[in-house]
């Protein structure tokens, strides 16, 4: 009999990096199966980071993180959000991946389930298996008959997926691949059921600062739950500041989890890499600020060039993305998104995430979509819909 869990045997390698194995690092694919953007980080940023190694940097810090680069977070939550995070609630464990991680480790005992809103990043419900979660799916609708078009979530349905052994509600808004962002009237009657049922609430606001209606950020729980509420807040550098090869992200916690968040951190990684800590910090900068404002806009571009293109396409559609940088989309007469994603990197050279990856596999209505990354140089995004659209025409 083996010693090893179920659970872990049972994991299985998710689509996108099963297809981005196809062609990862050959120059001649466009790549838009990530959740990232074609530009380098910005140069201010890695050059603090040099500068800290030139100025040997590279010894343990505090495994949560520095305490200036915590102080800078809370800033941050106050100049974004209009939030006060205390300093004591706020852990940098490493990537964001890892604040998933150590959320669910903090509230998962083997048999409790997690209920997810979906379609989501696949490692969030991965993490949660690997844990030894139960995942239960509260899929969004895709509303094609609403004016305008949107993904609407269930509330009822959400609520009756969560039992005695539910501990944690996961929500991501802005959503990866959807870019639909939850109101503030769905959080507040998401969280007044959790504190009712003595649920958590973990939320992924990665994407907190990219959103197109003008706001500094979209709704966020922090915004409405008390400090001592069972709400894990995970966040990150990649995103806004196109970081994502320097695995650094931070978690918001309830402050009760101040002590054993040390040792948590120091079990798990024992904190991000020092260095690193100084590019994060300068991220945080005023100069950090004015690229967060560039990003947006650089999304906002590819978000109108994805829009133009489908104005003229009549097989593909979407539910436009109220935030982040996704196009997640919907290919009429699609049913195995997995195979369709395989056959664009070895016939046509692009690379698209299947939307079979973003939920459970008996799901059949994510089969149908595709999702891209639109946070690209628009020449280049321009190019990839093009060999899309030549791939639907010449299979």
């Amino acid at each position: 009999m083996s010693p090893i869990r179920p659970s872990i045997l049972g994991l299985t390698h998710n689509g996108i990096g099963r297809v981005s194995s196809l062609g990862l690092g050959q120059p001649d694919i466009i790549p838009l199966w990530f959740g990232e953007t074609d530009l380098v980080t910005p140069s201010f940023i890695r050059e603090a980071a040099k500068r800290a190694l030139d100025d040997g940097a590279t010894f343990y810090n505090h495994a949560r993180g520095m305490m200036a680069l915590r102080e800078a977070l809370r800033d941050f939550h106050k100049r974004t959000a209009d939030v006060d995070v205390a300093v004591k609630r706020i852990s940098v464990p490493g990537a964001a991946t890892l604040a998933v991680v150590t959320a669910l480790q903090c509230l998962i005992e083997t048999g409790d389930n997690v209920v997810i809103v979906s379609p989501i990043w696949p490692s969030i419900f991965q993490a949660a298996q690997a844990v030894g979660a139960e995942l239960r799916f509260a899929r969004l609708d895709d509303d094609w008959q609403a004016s305008p078009q949107r993904w609407r979530l269930d509330l009822d349905k959400l609520f009756a997926l969560c039992d005695a052994r539910t501990k944690a509600i996961f929500v991501c808004s802005p959503g990866n691949p959807t870019g639909w962002t939850a109101t503030r009237e769905e959080q507040q009657a998401i969280l007044d059921f959790a504190r009712r049922r003595g649920i958590a609430i973990i939320s992924d606001e990665v994407y907190g600062t990219l959103v197109y209606n003008g706001s500094r950020h979209a709704p966020s729980f922090l915004q409405i739950a008390e400090p001592d509420d069972n709400l894990f807040v995970i966040n990150s550098f990649s995103k806004p500041w196109a970081m994502t090869g320097w695995r650094i992200g931070w978690l918001v916690h309830p402050p009760s989890l101040d002590e054993p968040m040390d040792v948590i951190c120091i079990a798990n990684n024992t904190g991000p890499a020092t260095f690193a800590q100084y590019g994060a910090m300068a991220a945080l900068s005023p100069e950090g600020d004015k690229f967060r404002a560039e990003m947006l806009q650089r999304c906002r571009t590819g978000r109108d060039i994805v829009q133009k293109f489908l104005d003229g396409h009549n097989r593909i559609r979407w539910i436009k993305p109220d935030g982040a940088f996704y196009g997640f989309l919907h290919v009429d007469g699609l049913a195995n998104s997995f195979g369709f994603a395989r056959d664009l990197v070895l016939k046509h050279r692009v690379g698209v995430s299947p939307g079979s990856a973003f939920g459970p596999d008996n799901e059949v209505r994510d089969d149908s979509y595709l999702r891209i990354c639109f946070a690209q140089d628009p020449e280049r995004l321009g190019e990839g819909l093009s060999r899309i659209e030549k791939a639907l025409s010449n299979p």
